[in-house]
């Protein structure tokens, strides 16, 4: 069932009745800006850092243009992060800083903002670090990698990590029919893809494809791997809801509250 303010026809849109949810953590009992911009600050710090390094040490390891860096959508996807981290940190900023806000004529744009890059980073992030260890690093195929093994984590494995700690110690919905954001992102990079192919691009090691398992001389297997990434993308938008609303069930139990703020995101 839907809460009392949280009318169903705004489940299409980004608009939410409490915009104190964008800024104020599920976790605590005041209304202070601070403790999530403190924490989003270090992760947006964090993120900043880690783009900044494989930015600078991979295309010098790999002895390549530095433009071979933006083929490949774990970068993508971590550009994403460091973005979300920026929009999430200038929103609690916004309010401690200067004052709440006003969503009397809906959300700002600069909350909008955050809730799509929120929406697409999460699964996505999910997505990357099951898709890079239990597919590429397993196939036999793999022709990159990142050469620094640390970068290489952090890109694939903390990336999930970071993204977990904003959904959880986040106050604002997840919902089901925000799907459609992941998914035309990724959409966006598959047009990328397959444009990158038939245009005669090359990776830094001179072969057609950008990933073997997404080699477009075999449309057929290529297709089936598009498929079932979409299918397990849609799974983790799910987890990522599922997750949202256990962290309101959860907080709610230890704020000892008798009404809470409910995860609208199984709503009808």
């Amino acid at each position: 069932m839907l809460c009392a303010k949280c009318p169903g026809q705004w489940h299409w849109w980004l608009e939410h009745p409490s915009p104190a949810d964008f800024y104020i953590s599920r976790w605590q009992s005041n209304r202070s800006a601070l403790p999530l911009l403190s924490l989003r600050t270090i992760v947006c710090l964090y993120s900043v850092g880690v783009l900044v390094a494989t930015l600078t040490v991979t295309p010098r390891a790999l002895g390549s243009n530095a433009m071979y860096w933006l083929l490949y959508f774990p970068h993508w996807c971590f550009l994403l992060i460091v973005l979300t981290s920026f929009f999430s940190s200038a929103v609690s900023a916004y309010v401690y800083f200067k004052k709440p806000i006003d969503a009397t004529f809906g959300l700002p744009w600069y909350v909008k903002t955050y809730w799509v890059l929120y929406n697409v980073t999460i699964p996505l992030a999910f997505l990357i670090s099951t898709f890079y260890w239990g597919l590429l690093k397993t196939s036999g195929k793999m022709t990159y990698y990142n050469p620094h093994p640390v970068l290489d984590v952090m890109l694939h494995g903390t990336n999930s990590l970071v993204t977990l700690v904003e959904l959880v110690m986040s106050a604002h919905p997840s919902r089901l029919i925000h799907i459609f954001q992941p998914l035309l992102f990724s959409l966006v990079y598959l047009i990328f893809n397959v444009t990158y192919y038939y245009a005669g691009g090359l990776d830094p090691f001179g072969h057609t494809y950008i990933y073997p398992v997404m080699d477009w001389s075999k449309p057929q297997e290529a297709m089936v791997v598009v498929a079932l990434t979409g299918v397990f993308l849609s799974a983790c938008h799910l987890i990522v809801v599922a997750i949202a609303t256990l962290r309101d069930t959860l907080a709610r139990r230890c704020l000892k509250e008798n009404v809470g703020i409910c995860n609208e995101g199984f709503a009808a």
